[in-house]
Parts: structure tokens; C-alpha cells; sequence
């Protein structure tokens, strides 16, 4: 009864308009790479995770990935999981990469400007979770924008031990790159989902704008408790040596 309520209210509402720039809209991305979309979903999950751009819807454009290929309106054929396979893989080799480009270039990788896409804060905000979960950050980091593109690379910064990040990284790939596609795929099936997915699709980019509002709270909060400089900025986190304890701290070194 509730489904079928709230599906006639999805069509009486029309077609929906995306929402936010192209570049955050699942449905869109998946649509304008047309028959190399495999290979586009794939780089986007692994350029948010491995290359330092943390502006790229990778929780909805998995969730949705899944949801098309159990509809049969993904643009291509492709078993789904060949598909959750290579998720995973650009997810585990993303991370790597962030890892690697962290050890290589030490901690002057953090000392670059602000610009658009890229802030001081979002180091801080990284610190702030390895000090409060360890090492299991980059696990728990899979499913929080922004910090999953940074965390990696403050862990290659750390010199946090190479296996047990493997170990790491390894299981947060499984949960978040096949774990989030396999969780669209599962509920694509279901018949509202089916009747309802463009509007649906809609949703999916405001729920996943959700985890994105909770850190801006919880970041406002910590602000609140914590001491700042005159950019804001948490200062428990903003000297190498600040860092250096956190390190030490979350990767037992």
C-alpha cells in the first residue's frame, strides 16, 4: 500500500529534473559515457580514491551502477559480477596509488594552497578520524566523502605498516566497491524500484549528499570544542608534529 502510494505519487510529480552539476548526477555520468561506460565508472572510482579528487559521486554512481544492470537499462551487457569484480579492483588499486603517492612525497602532499577541490581542512578532518578509529579508518573511511580520497595518502604519509593496509584497504574495497553496487543491484529488482527509477535515481544523489551534511555537522561541532586559528581551522591537527602523533597513534609505529 505505501509503495504503491508513493509510486503514484512519483508519477503524478512528472519527470524529474538532475539535480546539482552534471559531474555529481549518477544517471547522467552513467548516460553520457554511452558504450565505454565501464571503463568511465571504473576511473571515476578509482581517480576519487587514488588521485586526490575527492568531488565525484562514487557512493550513487555504484548504487546506481548495480540498480541499471539488474534492470537490463545499463548501456552495455555486462554480468554484474564482472562489474563488482572490476569495482573492486579500481577501488583496492585507488587506494594503493593514494598510498603510495602519500609515502613517496611525504608531508609536503598536504602543503599545496586551497583551491576548489582541494583544502586544508579535508586533512585535518582525515587526522581527526585516524585519531578517533586508527588504522580501521581507511575502512570506515570508504563511506565518508572526502575523507576516503585523503585518508589513503596520509597513511602512505604515516608509513603506516604496507600490510596492514593491504589488509585494510582489501576489505574496504569488498564492503564499499561491491558492497554499495550489490546493495543497487538487490533492490533494482524489486518491482517499485523498477517502476520508479528515474525519480528514485533523483533520490539516491540527496541520500548520498547526506553523509556529506553529517561531517559538515559533526566538523562544526568538533570546531566548536576545539581550538582554532584565525582560518577556523581545528589547530590539533595542523602541525607536523600534531600529525606525527596521530601516526603514531593510529599505526602503532
Amino acid at each position: 500500500m505505501l509503495t504503491t502510494t508513493l509510486g503514484a505519487a512519483l508519477h503524478a510529480a512528472g519527470p524529474v529534473s538532475a539535480l546539482g552539476p552534471d559531474f555529481l548526477d549518477p544517471d547522467h555520468m552513467i548516460s553520457s559515457f554511452g558504450t565505454a561506460v565501464v571503463i568511465g565508472i571504473v576511473a571515476v572510482i578509482f581517480v576519487e580514491t587514488g588521485l586526490l579528487f575527492p568531488i565525484l559521486p562514487g557512493d550513487s554512481l555504484l548504487f546506481t551502477a548495480g540498480a541499471l544492470v539488474a534492470q537490463d537499462s545499463f548501456p552495455v551487457h555486462i554480468n554484474i559480477w564482472v562489474l563488482c569484480l572490476l569495482l573492486f579492483l579500481a577501488a583496492f588499486l585507488g587506494d594503493q596509488t593514494a598510498f603510495f603517492i602519500g609515502r613517496r612525497l611525504g608531508p609536503r602532499v598536504f602543503n599545496k594552497p586551497d583551491s576548489r577541490f582541494f583544502k586544508k581542512s579535508y586533512i585535518d578532518q582525515t587526522y581527526a578520524y585516524f585519531d578517533k578509529y586508527g588504522g580501521r579508518t581507511i575502512i570506515v573511511a570508504r563511506f565518508v566523502p572526502i575523507v576516503r580520497t585523503y585518508a589513503p595518502v596520509a597513511a602512505g604519509v604515516g608509513n603506516m605498516r604496507y600490510r596492514t593496509f593491504v589488509s585494510y584497504n582489501a576489505v574496504g574495497a569488498l564492503l564499499w566497491g561491491v558492497g554499495v553496487t550489490m546493495l543497487g543491484y538487490l533492490l533494482g529488482n524489486i518491482t517499485f524500484v523498477k517502476n520508479n527509477i528515474e525519480p528514485l535515481l533523483v533520490l539516491i544523489v540527496l541520500v548520498s549528499v547526506i553523509p556529506i551534511m553529517v561531517e559538515m555537522w559533526r566538523a562544526r561541532r568538533a570546531k566548536a570544542a576545539a581550538p582554532l586559528d584565525a582560518e577556523g581551522r581545528d589547530t590539533r591537527y595542523d602541525e607536523p608534529h600534531e600529525r606525527e602523533a596521530v601516526e603514531r597513534k593510529a599505526f602503532g609505529e
